[in-house]
């Protein structure tokens, strides 16, 4: 297969990403053994109705597209006025995924910021009951900053939004993935993460393989104060992925991915020992934790990889 374009990677990334998720949802909660007999050793191989239709997207997908749309607005703004990374356009694409969910940020002032052809799609539309430190931190109006953390929350909403920026943001994407993570999750764990993931789909998209780039997002981790916990569950990751099968079993052992290090820890072990997509995302589905983020993170990264095709 020839080395993916650019443009099949951003798409691959995104699309992979949205199976993962809607391949989660039906089972997101659900104890392993009952995943195992309903669906085999496997997990799930076909999208099924959970809480929502078949297919849906969940809040996962529908943050990540508003990362997407507010990394747009901040390229553009770059673009055409030189100016400085103004943070506080990505914190406006998330108020207005927040309005999707029909709620809105105190004090925001000017309803312009509000509006985005993205919430035109009726599908990003839908309440998915998104985690609670999302919404708190969204609903107080105020800017989470790196210095100014507005929680001390290290949940995987951070990470599994994350991607986006990995694709195209041009400096520093680790730093920048922990900002955008920063305005929801004020633990360093939760912006690490984040930063993480944010530089291997980098690495992805400039052609690096999946062991390159694993391997030069843990040594740009290794210089941030407050990494071990981070570090430490991706050396899980990597060890499992060096000598395990790619089983359930060792999935459920490296946590329920319901925090960042456990869902970035899960979704590297997955892309890694797995053959190919499709047994990567059942994999990655097939744990008793939040089944649709490690999907959705699990297919950030090989899509990222192998591109749309």
């Amino acid at each position: 297969m020839p080395t993916p374009s650019l443009l099949s990677r951003f798409r691959g990334c995104l699309l992979a990403g949205a199976v993962g998720d809607a391949l989660g949802a039906p089972v997101e909660f659900t104890p392993l053994g009952e995943i195992l007999g309903e669906f085999g050793p496997g997990g799930p191989a076909e999208l099924e109705d959970g809480p929502y239709p078949a297919g849906s997207v969940t809040d996962d997908t529908q943050m990540t597209l508003f990362v997407a749309e507010g990394l747009i607005r901040s390229l553009n703004r770059r673009r055409k006025k030189g100016a400085a990374t103004d943070i506080r356009i990505m914190l406006h694409a998330h108020w207005r995924w927040l309005r999707t969910q029909g709620q809105w940020p105190m004090g925001d002032g000017d309803p312009a910021l509000l509006r985005s052809w993205l919430s035109e799609l009726p599908g990003l539309n839908e309440d998915r009951a998104p985690g609670t430190t999302c919404l708190a931190s969204l609903q107080s109006g105020e800017l989470g900053t790196l210095d100014s953390p507005l929680n001390d929350s290290k949940g995987c909403g951070g990470v599994m939004r994350i991607a986006p920026v990995g694709l195209a943001w041009p400096d520093d994407p680790f730093r920048f993935g922990c900002e955008v993570a920063a305005l929801t999750h004020g633990h360093p764990t939760g912006r690490l993460a984040a930063g993480c993931l944010t530089r291997i789909i980098h690495e992805l998209v400039a052609g690096a393989d999946l062991d390159t780039a694993v391997e030069r997002a843990m040594s740009e981790l290794a210089r941030y104060p407050d990494h071990e916990e981070t570090l430490h569950a991706l050396e899980r990751a990597e060890a499992f992925a060096a000598m395990g099968e790619g089983t359930p079993d060792e999935v459920e052992a490296l946590g329920g991915g319901w925090v960042a290090e456990e869902a970035l820890a899960i979704s590297v072990f997955c892309a890694e020992v797995a053959p190919d997509l499709e047994s990567a995302l059942r994999l990655a589905v097939t744990h008793s934790g939040d089944s649709d983020s490690t999907g959705c993170i699990t297919g950030h990264i090989l899509g990222a990889l192998h591109g749309v095709e």
